[in-house]
């Protein structure tokens, strides 16, 4: 307890630069992935997709980022196994933060997409065992999390590939491509803005001490949608018939339909990122000011003040900006061949599978759901389609991470344990 009296501003500080470290990486590696598909179609360019998601990103970790963090925050760890000593969870956190930004950083310069998932949650398990023993880590809630990490591509993969299969029925496999591209394209932007306004309203916005019930959420939503539908109609009315193109490529007009579709879905994958994948940064940090704020205890209900939502939110804008256009080529361009109706599907099919699991609290792997979504759609179009040794150094990648956070973890838990206690 006299230790966070003592370096409780020290332990404050620490933490927002390790928060704003860990923020930055998950910018240049996830929102990355996550705006992969949309940069790798062609339907919007690098500088556009950093606007994008500056804009959504942040509007995802500020208004529905809460739930998934209170999982970071207080899901993995026994609260009893440090109630006597605080101190020990906030070195813990601090060399988690510092352990999974390290770790992005490095798999970020080579251009790995690995996941910050993976990353924060070995760095906690691997301080916890290591400074608080086994039994300190809520196994079974580290198992619903392992398996939320295998199901979710899978549920991701199958949707795009039925959003695929739904597009060659009533559009591409037609009479009138164009035409009917037209059609039913307001549908497809309406689905966009009703599936993820649906779920952030179905989550409760406490934080912003706003609550509604089931059925004001679906009027909102559809609303929302509507909006968004009118919007993306309009833009589809500008887009004309390509003569020239459709001759080489028989579908380049209704590719062109499709190509303002990806601006919504672009802006609706950052917005579902920001409200999951921000707990990876702040999660930790905000445990630490938890405790000092509270002069040592453990285990109470804390909130989750907004300029931590924002702070986190501004440090994956950062991260993108700088370092996210590597990432971005691997899984825009290299697991099979994007076009805007492909990274459509690819994109809202994972914009959906994440704000469902944002939604049930689960800290899911954004990476996996992206790749697992893109090979949905590849598999639309045969096995062949995709090329399955990207896919295996993907999932190395992936391998490698959780032994390394966690490591790395143990090992600056036993530095800080060694410089302040």
């Amino acid at each position: 307890m006299d230790i966070i009296t003592e370096w409780g501003f020290v332990f404050m500080a620490m933490a927002i630069v390790f928060g704003l470290y860990m923020t930055w990486g998950i910018g240049a590696n996830d929102v990355a992935n996550a705006m992969g598909t949309s940069v790798g179609s062609g339907a919007i360019t690098v500088k556009q997709a950093i606007v994008v998601a500056a804009i959504f990103e942040f509007a995802g970790a500020f208004i529905a980022g809460g739930s998934v963090t209170k999982t970071i925050r207080k899901g993995i760890i026994d609260a009893d196994a440090i109630a006597g000593s605080p101190e020990l969870l906030v070195y813990g956190m601090l060399a988690a933060l510092l352990a999974a930004a390290i770790w992005l950083m490095v798999a970020s310069a080579r251009g790995w997409p690995v996941s910050t998932t993976h990353s924060i949650v070995g760095a906690i398990v691997g301080f916890a065992v290591a400074g608080l023993g086994v039994g300190s880590v809520h196994w079974g809630k580290i198992g619903s999390i392992v398996a939320s990490w295998i199901v979710s591509p899978l549920v991701g993969g199958t949707i795009a590939l039925l959003l695929m299969m739904s597009i060659r029925k009533f559009i591409i496999n037609t009479e009138h491509p164009f035409l009917n591209a037209r059609k039913w394209g307001p549908l497809y932007v309406f689905l966009v803005g009703w599936i993820v306004s649906l779920v952030t309203l179905f989550k409760g916005l406490k934080h912003l001490k706003l609550e509604l019930s089931t059925t004001e959420s679906f009027i909102w939503a559809t609303v929302i949608g509507i909006v968004v539908a009118a919007i993306g109609k309009l833009m589809i009315d500008r887009v004309k018939v390509d003569q020239e193109a459709d001759r080489e490529y028989h579908y380049a007009s209704v590719e062109k339909v499709f190509t303002p579709l990806m601006i919504f879905t672009a802006a609706a994958m950052a917005f579902a990122h920001g409200s999951n994948d921000v707990a990876n940064g702040i999660g930790p940090l905000a445990a630490v000011v938890a405790v000092i704020q509270s002069g040592g205890e453990v285990g109470q209900k804390a909130g989750m003040p907004l300029w931590i939502l924002a702070l986190g939110g501004f440090g994956i804008v950062v991260g993108l900006a700088t370092m996210g256009y590597k990432v971005m080529q691997t899984i825009g361009t290299k697991i099979t061949e994007l076009t805007p109706t492909r990274g459509y599907c690819a994109t809202l099919a994972a914009a959906t599978t994440v704000v469902l699991a944002s939604k049930t609290g689960l800290p899911v792997s954004t990476t996996q759901i992206a790749v697992g979504c893109v090979m949905g759609v590849g598999l639309a179009r045969g096995v062949g389609a995709l090329d399955l040794r990207v896919i295996g150094n993907i999932v190395v990648s992936w391998i490698v991470t959780l032994p390394a956070g966690a490591i790395l973890a143990a090992l600056f838990f036993f530095l800080f344990k060694g410089i302040f206690s």
